[in-house]
């Protein structure tokens, strides 16, 4: 990796597929594996396993209940809820592999880089998820569903077409996260609390 082109493309690919792991880590492993096997991305060979047909035929069943769960209202945070311990550790690996070198100081900063991407990803939408549905109509659900697939989507295009221009929106998107998300964990907090409190002797919240 020696030509700056190529450094920049490998750190776009490991930072790009970190963040849409937090977002939908089975369109990203479906995605990767089917674009490398019709030759329009080149992966390293540590991420070669992911256009394996059995790899790709798992993934692409994990997506098709992934795409279902998150357009069903309560049930989306519940998968989120559950997910985030999968994707995290995903993501991280990812990121790690996505390099292809065999230094184990490198590939222990770009796991670490990673994991921390992902989680903020994982942890925003969670927290969104989660505010989008205390309220009772679908709609604002189906169209949050929709708008992450069409990120990851879009996020890929650009990683692959403009990677410096992709690692400077994902800087802003990190930054915007450092805002964000005390937010979110304070909703969060408060809408466990509330729940909680339905559970405790006269099903009422203390004041």
């Amino acid at each position: 990796m020696g030509d700056p082109g190529a450094v920049v493309q490998a750190v776009a690919l490991a930072a790009g597929l970190a963040w849409a792991s937090g977002l939908r880590l089975y369109l990203v492993l479906f995605l990767a594996g089917l674009l490398a096997h019709l030759g329009h991305l080149q992966l390293p060979a540590s991420l070669d396993v992911l256009q394996h047909p059995l790899v790709m035929a798992a993934s692409g069943l994990l997506l098709l209940a992934e795409t279902v769960a998150d357009k069903v209202p309560g049930f989306d945070s519940f998968w989120d809820s559950l997910q985030t311990f999968v994707r995290i550790p995903a993501g991280a690996l990812l990121a790690a592999l996505s390099l292809g070198v065999a230094d184990p100081a490198l590939l222990l900063a770009a796991g670490l880089a990673g994991g921390t991407i992902t989680a903020g990803t994982a942890l925003s939408k969670a927290g969104g998820r989660l505010a989008i549905n205390a309220s009772p109509e679908p709609l604002s659900n189906w169209t949050a569903s929709v708008g992450e697939e069409a990120a990851v989507l879009g996020g890929f295009w650009l990683m692959l077409a403009h990677p410096w221009l992709f690692l400077g929106l994902l800087a802003l998107f990190l930054l915007l996260l450092v805002w964000l998300l005390p937010k979110l964990w304070r909703f969060v907090r408060g809408a466990v609390g509330r729940i909680a409190a339905l559970f405790r002797p006269g099903g009422r919240p203390r004041v």
